[in-house]
């Protein structure tokens, strides 16, 4: 993945632990840490201090902002020095990153969980709409989404590589999972990337409207989000028994 742009140059962060490497960031210079170290101590406690460091500028992104945040109030915060923060993340826009990008790429993990659980298509969408609302409509979310649209009109590099490493993902393991179903015989009434872009969008819409209203005249009940979702289920024809009368309110009380 390229990320040139903006003036710096691409460069990548590695911090290993147990042949572990984290997450790309870019900065304006190159900095590997950790890369030659042997004493597995020194990196355990290098990878506890990026972890505070993480949960640190989380918290204070959200209650405060991304603007109003600096590094050193995420210092402050966690502890440790501008000196660390800077060899682990290169700058502000680094830790904001790792961060937005750790808490909206679970979508894919979702994906997994509910088909996991086992069970028919329309129980397994239920199941997975029930996980969706809950994370993309977690308060914090919503709050990194805000950052996030801020970030993405002034940055295109930024909006580019949060699209591709969150809805991109997302959609991919939604489009293999209804792929799944029609290898298996079931009908659908759409391609799976169709099918795959309806569904999701059912809770991207969701999330934007909550990030640009603050929840002002919207409506999130289970009663919404079961009827939405069974209207789907219907609409798509993952139902293997075409004829089977699926109440509104979605199996085992979904």
């Amino acid at each position: 993945m390229d990320f040139t742009g903006g003036g710096f140059q691409s460069a990548f962060v590695h911090v290993r632990r147990c042949n572990r490497y984290y997450a790309v960031v870019r900065q304006p210079v190159f900095v590997e840490v950790c890369a030659k170290m042997t004493d597995q101590t020194e990196c355990d406690r290098l990878d506890r201090r990026r972890r505070a460091f993480i949960e640190a500028a989380r918290e204070l992104f959200v209650r405060l902002g991304y603007e109003r945040t600096t590094l050193g109030d995420i210092v402050d915060r966690a502890g440790g020095s501008l000196a660390t923060v800077y060899k682990l993340f290169g700058n502000k826009e680094g830790i904001l990153e790792v961060v937005v990008f750790e808490k909206a790429s679970s979508g894919a993990t979702l994906v997994r969980e509910a088909a996991e659980k086992g069970g028919t298509p329309h129980e397994i969408l239920h199941r997975l709409a029930v996980s969706f609302q809950a994370h993309f409509l977690d308060p914090e979310v919503v709050a990194l989404v805000r950052i996030v649209i801020a970030r993405s009109v002034s940055d295109k590099d930024f909006a580019r590589r949060f699209f591709e490493r969150t809805a991109t993902r997302t959609l991919d393991s939604l489009q293999q999972l209804f792929a799944d179903w029609q290898d298996r015989g079931i009908e659908l009434n759409a391609p799976p990337h169709i099918l795959a872009e309806l569904f999701l969008g059912l809770f991207v819409s969701d999330v934007h409207a909550d990030a640009i209203s603050h929840r002002v005249g919207m409506d999130n009940s289970l009663e919404r989000l079961r009827a939405r979702t069974q209207f789907f289920v219907m609409g798509s024809g993952v139902l293997e028994n075409k004829n089977a009368n699926i109440s509104f309110e979605g199996p085992n009380g979904l």
